[in-house]
């Protein structure tokens, strides 16, 4: 489907864009790869490991409304994934994390509505469910942002939804490179925030991949959400150090115990499926739309009332050895 299409990605010269454009490029014959960030250095080393006639790098700021739609001019599809998403960070500077992860959302939403962008997909995050962090706060609202947004498109033919997953293993500010930073520094011990602390994780591969499905399998509206394993911090320093000593320092500003991608306050909307789940909304949109089902044939059922699911109480548990053999592919 995208062949011979235009496509921008905010955020584009991260782990997910770098990684998308791969696939992209190496599966697809696209007209256009529009590459959509602010920071002029990425986009140079970006530019010099994929610099097919397709590509197009387009400096920009998510929050510049006006960039965004000249940017977006003839695009058929975009992947939202610009977002300041450092917990810590966004704790201690609450209004620049609101001004791209909300702000930028409703520009994102707008410049699409404006170039009749046929299908838009928002990534998304586990701390956007039940949020105690201000970074899962804000990612909450533009999730609702993206979901809204289909009671914005009139009669043009514009569909927004969202992909809500883990912590990528590998990618920047992850636990994984801190405790691999720690190691090449030769430090004496690990810290683990808490013995009891859980994590989804997802390879980068895999949450590429779910997204390009999820454009064919999306009405618009929807909070996709894929099936992926559990880990234990504690296992994980395990693995990657197991003679070294483990420090307990308690949990940082704004973080969890267990990260939740289904609410149990959402169990009424959810629907599982082979390997993912699919949120639906809360409010009513002029066209009906069904969501136990997919223009895939992919069937669904609904989820117990009160189903959550969670980090502590997935079915899907990464051992020891599977840990230590996904950091030794990063």
């Amino acid at each position: 489907m995208f062949n011979n299409k235009n496509i921008l990605i905010t955020g584009g010269t991260g782990s997910f864009g770098k990684k998308y454009t791969k696939v992209l490029l190496e599966r697809y014959k696209p007209n256009k790869i529009i590459i959509y960030s602010r920071d002029e250095s990425k986009q140079y080393d970006m530019s010099q490991e994929y610099s097919e006639k397709c590509m197009r790098y387009f400096i920009g700021d998510v929050r510049d409304a006006n960039r965004l739609k000249s940017a977006m001019k003839d695009v058929d599809y975009v992947i939202h994934a610009a977002a300041l998403k450092h917990v810590p960070i966004a704790e201690y500077n609450p209004m620049e994390c609101i001004k791209t992860n909300i702000y930028g959302a409703q520009n994102v939403i707008d410049a699409a509505l404006e170039n009749k962008v046929s299908k838009i997909i928002a990534l998304s995050t586990d701390k956007a469910a039940n949020p105690v962090n201000l970074y899962g706060a804000t990612k909450l609202a533009s999730d609702k942002l993206f979901v809204a947004a289909n009671n914005l498109v009139g009669t043009q033919d514009t569909q927004f939804s969202v992909v809500r997953y883990g912590n990528v293993i590998g990618s920047r500010g992850s636990v994984v490179p801190f405790f691999q930073k720690l190691l090449k520094e030769k430090s004496s011990f690990l810290p683990i925030t808490d013995e009891k602390m859980t994590r989804f994780f997802i390879t980068l591969d895999e949450g590429v991949n779910f997204v390009l499905k999820n454009f064919s399998r999306m009405q618009g509206g929807e909070i996709f959400v894929p099936k992926i394993p559990s880990m234990r911090v504690v296992d994980l320093a395990e693995a990657m150090a197991p003679t070294l000593d483990k420090k307990i320092i308690g949990i940082r500003p704004g973080e969890k115990l267990h990260e939740i991608m289904c609410p149990s306050d959402d169990s009424h909307l959810t629907f599982e499926f082979e390997n993912y789940f699919v949120i639906a909304p809360t409010i009513i949109f002029s066209n009906k739309r069904d969501y136990d089902k997919n223009i895939l044939g992919e069937i669904g059922k609904k989820v117990e009332q009160g189903f959550e699911y969670n980090s502590g109480n997935n079915e899907e548990w990464l051992s020891k050895d599977e840990l230590l053999r996904l950091v030794e592919m990063i």
